[in-house]
Formats: structure tokens, C-alpha cells, sequence
């Protein structure tokens, strides 16, 4: 029997998703309190954002343009 191993998904932090958009990473932290960006709390308390999502609201973002 083999189980399928996938790879952890990729998590990012409020400043690299600021740097992938180019605005402050405390736009992002709004963007996760108003709902436009889902975001998953660490034990910390501290925000990750899903790399796929971030990349996909790029995606729409720059069609909308």
C-alpha cells in the first residue's frame, strides 16, 4: 500500500504578501479583517496567509486593471 505524500502547503507572512503587492503589511492584516484574504493564526497569534490564495487574488487583481 502507498500513501500519498503532499508537500505542506506554503505559508507566507503579512510583509512577503506586502511585498508581493507592493502596499504596507498592514494592509494586508486589513485585508484578512474585512475577508478579502483568508489568513491562518500560528500559534503565536501571528498571521500566515496561504501562498495559493495570495497568488490567485494577484491573478484577479491584475485582470480587473
Amino acid at each position: 500500500m502507498t500513501e500519498s505524500v503532499t508537500e505542506p502547503e506554503k505559508l507566507l507572512t503579512p510583509s512577503e504578501v506586502a511585498a508581493i503587492f507592493r502596499v504596507d503589511p498592514k494592509t494586508v492584516t486589513r485585508w484578512a479583517k474585512v475577508g478579502k484574504l483568508s489568513s491562518i493564526r500560528t500559534l503565536g497569534g501571528h498571521r500566515r496567509f496561504r501562498e495559493a490564495e495570495v497568488h490567485a487574488l494577484l491573478a484577479a487583481a491584475q485582470e480587473g486593471r
